[in-house]
C-alpha cells in the first residue's frame, strides 16, 4: 500500500512539473487570448493586416483551432517555416497537445534557433509593456555609444 502511495505521489509530481514547463514556454499566450476574446473582430482585422491574408483564410484557421493564440501561432509558424497554412493546421491537429515546441520542430524550426526563441519571447501583435521597456533601454544604450 505504501508503494502505491509513493508511486501515485511521484506520478502526480511529474504531471505537475510537466504541465508547468509546457505553460511556461509561452507565457504570453494567456494574455493574448484574453485580448483577442474581448475584441474578436479587431483580432481578425489584426490577423489580416499582420499576415496579409483575407477573411476566408482567417475563418478557416479559426474554425480549426481552439483559441485565438493558436490561430496566430498557425500563421506565424507558417510564415517562419515557409509552409502553407493548411499544412500547419494539419500538423497542429496531428500533434495536438504535444506543445508548440514540438510543432515548431516538426516544421523545421529548431528549438535553440533565434526563430524559436522569438516565439517563446512573445508575439508581434498587441502592444506589450515589456517590449516597449526593452526597446527604450536598447535605444538609450545605442545613443550613449554614438556620443562617445
Amino acid at each position: 500500500m505504501k508503494l502505491i502511495k509513493k508511486l501515485f505521489s511521484s506520478l502526480m509530481m511529474l504531471l505537475l512539473v510537466s504541465s508547468i514547463s509546457v505553460a511556461g514556454d509561452f507565457d504570453w499566450v494567456k494574455d493574448f487570448n484574453i485580448k483577442a476574446n474581448i475584441d474578436p473582430s479587431g483580432f481578425k482585422a489584426r490577423l489580416a493586416t499582420r499576415f496579409r491574408i483575407g477573411n476566408a483564410e482567417i475563418e478557416a484557421v479559426i474554425s480549426n483551432v481552439e483559441k485565438p493564440a493558436d490561430a496566430y501561432m498557425v500563421f506565424r509558424l507558417g510564415e517562419m517555416s515557409g509552409q502553407s497554412t493548411d499544412y500547419v493546421v494539419e500538423k497542429y491537429k496531428i500533434g495536438k497537445g504535444k506543445g508548440w515546441g514540438t510543432l515548431a520542430k516538426s516544421l523545421g524550426i529548431k528549438p535553440g534557433s533565434k526563430e524559436f526563441h522569438a516565439l517563446k519571447r512573445g508575439h508581434d501583435f498587441y502592444d506589450s509593456k515589456s517590449k516597449s521597456k526593452n526597446k527604450a533601454k536598447g535605444k538609450g544604450k545605442t545613443k550613449s555609444k554614438g556620443k562617445k
